[in-house]
């Protein structure tokens, strides 16, 4: 799957979040590296407490995502 962005810094709202697995991005402010291995991949992150959470790709496009932290 390829990712088509205008800049490495802010992708599309369209675009799906990467596939190459260890590639972090960032949703709402937290980092989120992608899990791979034997079944489906995960973005796993932290919550507002700490505590760990895993997202799906489509997790990711609803909530936005970007290859570095928005301020």
């Amino acid at each position: 799957m390829t990712h088509h962005s205008t800049t490495p810094e802010s992708p599309l709202a369209t675009d799906l979040p990467p596939t190459t697995p260890c590639t972090v991005v960032w949703s709402l402010g937290r980092p989120y590296v992608l899990e791979g291995g034997s079944g489906r991949p995960r973005w796993m992150g932290t919550d507002g407490r700490g505590r760990p959470q895993a997202l799906t790709g489509a997790d990711l496009r609803k909530r936005g995502w970007s290859f570095r932290p928005v301020h």
